[in-house]
């Protein structure tokens, strides 16, 4: 708590207990806009496209933004910490507003692209201060309420936010996309403003910011996590701007060693990775991402192309995990309360690593039912799974260094779906080549599907592709699996609250 006296913390106590449900409605709005921007937008590009241009570059409307979300993860999780939550995430707020407001006035591709980065520079503080927050105001055995219910949010804006991107873009305008995240953000803030109050530290005002570290981290990421995404999209993989950018990237991983080895109170400390429980999480959760890119990304295709069904239908296929993932993530506290942290995690990824086993074992052309059972129990096993690690984790430091390792963990994360994405969408256009015998990717042979001009081949080159894709993700939580099995303690080191 740094300089603050147990005098202090007991006079606040009371006042945040009274407020801590205003709060926490601020905390599931403010979860719920940073969900919902990173797919509203995608069944709105035809009518941007329409209105702007730029449909060579509009991938960079989801990119840009997820990008500066990554990014500045550990950023904001360093100055939560040094300046409160409280000040980081009115600021971010604010930022995220500003950047809604901006994209609604967006006049052509390059503004909509400059301002949803924007956009993704208040996200950041948005994702990594909630769930921070989130077990500031909670105790160790409470702290699972308040995280299934943001598990909630999260899982059902995520799903929900392309539904209603198609609706507000052909019903009312695609700005409106923007512009309902006025009102919404305005209330959440008011309410963070009114009813969020932390105890005075005078250790803030002489604080010292590791700018020259932030500086670092936000190039050396954005540069690699660029090369990702658009690696095998915008150019090939050994292209001289995919080989630039890698070696770009690798010598600004020195540059950031180099400089927060130096810096008095570095924005990424070694400490993140020294500590066995924490690298342990961080890992296992960068294995989580990695292996949710194949249901999110590849099971509507796979729904669409090979099972015949329409986009709402196949829609419905994919949202399924998100009834068992929270209700899983609430009843995970009588297992860890049993069995630990460790054990109930690796419960829960062990299961998902058969799960995502058996997918490649479905009938052809198998029924709707069959994979939607696989999705509902891969929810279950990953509620299972992710719960206890973060409410772990978060347990395992004291207040001044919660913030830095939140970030670290969703940083993990974040960085796992980008790698994955990158990985699987290779690993998927490689077989489809195998199988068709030539040059092809998933994007153009589903579109010669859905125009009714491909054989039936072609949806059994789109069901081996897939199923490549599960065995990888398999693979992925075979290896959170053993990360948590031998680096991570088979007790959590807890601190008392």
């Amino acid at each position: 708590m740094g300089s603050t006296s147990s005098a202090e913390r007991e006079a606040a106590r009371p006042a945040a207990a009274g407020r801590r449900g205003a709060v926490v409605a601020a905390l599931m709005l403010s979860m719920a806009l940073a969900a919902l921007d990173a797919t509203i937008v995608s069944t709105a590009v035809p009518q941007i496209v329409g209105d702007l241009g730029g449909f060579s570059v509009f991938s960079w409307l989801f990119s840009g933004y997820l990008l500066a979300v990554t990014v500045t993860l550990p950023v904001y999780g360093k100055l939560s910490d040094t300046f409160g939550r409280k000040p980081v995430l009115i600021a971010g707020s604010v930022l995220f507003l500003l950047g809604s407001l901006l994209c609604a006035l967006a006049w052509n591709m390059g503004a909509l692209i400059a301002f949803r980065v924007v956009q993704g520079l208040g996200g950041g503080a948005l994702q990594g201060t909630v769930q921070t927050l989130a077990a500031d105001l909670y105790p160790l055995k409470d702290r699972p309420k308040i995280q299934s219910k943001l598990s909630t949010v999260w899982a059902v804006s995520a799903v929900a936010g392309p539904g209603l991107g198609g609706v507000l873009a052909a019903y009312a305008d695609w700005r409106w996309i923007f512009l309902i995240n006025l009102p919404i953000g305005a209330l959440a803030l008011w309410l963070i403003v009114r009813h969020l109050h932390e105890p005075e530290r005078e250790a803030a005002a002489h604080a010292r910011v590791d700018w020259a570290g932030a500086l670092a981290v936000f190039a050396c990421g954005g540069v690699l996590l660029t090369a990702l995404v658009q690696g095998g999209v915008a150019w090939p993989w050994l292209s001289a701007p995919s080989l630039a950018l890698f070696g770009a990237g690798l010598a600004l991983v020195a540059v950031v060693v180099l400089v927060e080895r130096r810096a008095a109170e570095p924005i990424i400390p070694g400490w993140v990775w020294r500590r066995r429980t924490i690298a342990a999480v961080n890992l296992a959760l960068g294995a989580l991402g990695l292996l949710m890119v194949a249901p999110s990304v590849f099971l509507p295709t796979y729904a669409q192309s090979v099972l015949g069904l329409a986009p709402v239908a196949a829609g419905f296929v994919l949202s399924v995990w998100t009834l068992s993932w929270p209700v899983s993530a609430a009843l995970s506290q009588h297992v860890y309360r049993r069995i630990g942290f460790r054990n109930t995690a690796m419960l829960g990824i062990g299961t998902a690593s058969l799960i995502l086993f058996a997918f490649p074992f479905l009938p052809y052309p198998g029924q709707a039912w069959q994979p939607a059972l696989l999705m509902l129990l891969l929810g279950a096993a990953l509620g299972l799974f992710q719960l206890p690690l973060i409410v772990g984790v978060q347990s395992t430091v004291g207040w001044a260094e919660r913030g830095t390792t939140t970030a670290s963990v969703l940083f993990c994360r974040q960085t796992g779906q980008t790698i994955g994405a990158a990985v699987f969408g290779a690993v998927a256009n490689g077989v489809l080549a195998a199988r068709l015998g030539g040059a092809g990717d998933l994007d153009s042979v589903t579109r010669a599907l859905d125009s009714g001009s491909a054989p039936e081949a072609t949806r059994r080159a789109i069901a081996d592709a897939v199923h490549a894709v599960y065995l990888g993700a398999a693979c992925a939580a075979a290896l959170a699996f053993l990360v948590l099995l031998f680096l991570a303690p088979r007790r959590f080191p807890v601190l008392k609250d």
